[in-house]
């Protein structure tokens, strides 16, 4: 039986455009929260400079279960009367897993965020990678010395090849 487990998200915060609290530019204290569920979320450093063009560049590895469907980006921003939301945005997962590039493949994205009234406040950029988990059959054969090095790695993963036939007429594509 092979056993499953979750995946990971690379999430890096690149920055933000056009941040406004009540209809007022953002001065500086920008922060993003990313929460994959209630109860797993991490938080990038502040930008103190940026104002309402914050820049983080702040790389974010969580672990993803399975079922997950959306991410949450809620950019926040710290003031002397507490955390204010800026904005918000709900990434659903099929924007970067099952679409025509790999799922392990480097994607940017610009999301629009609402303010907590619902309106257009801005926009946010990030770049997200999922790094899908290994199964038990692959990591017994890693484990066990099995399988071949590739370019020296000594993580000897599994390799997939593709039979092609010999024998094709000259005048095909692989002639």
């Amino acid at each position: 039986m092979m056993e499953t487990k979750s995946r990971t998200l690379e999430i890096t915060i690149l920055s933000a455009e056009d941040l406004r609290i009540d209809n007022k530019s953002v001065k500086k204290n920008a922060f993003v929260v990313v929460s994959i569920d209630p109860l797993n979320s991490k938080t990038t450093k502040m930008d103190g400079e940026g104002g309402s063009y914050p820049s983080w560049n702040d790389k974010l590895v969580m672990d993803m279960p399975m079922q997950t469907r959306f991410v949450s980006l809620e950019v926040k921003c710290k003031g002397s009367g507490g955390d204010k939301t800026v904005g918000f945005a709900r990434i659903p997962m099929t924007d970067f897993i099952g679409g025509y590039s790999p799922e392990t493949c480097l994607q940017f994205l610009s999301y629009r965020l609402r303010d907590p009234k619902g309106l257009k406040n801005g926009i946010i950029n990030v770049s997200v990678r999922v790094n899908e988990p290994l199964h038990a059959c692959s990591s017994l054969a890693a484990a066990s010395g099995l399988g071949i090095s590739i370019d020296g790695r000594k993580d000897f993963g599994v390799v997939t090849g593709i039979p092609i036939s010999i024998g094709y007429p000259s005048n095909s594509m692989f002639g």
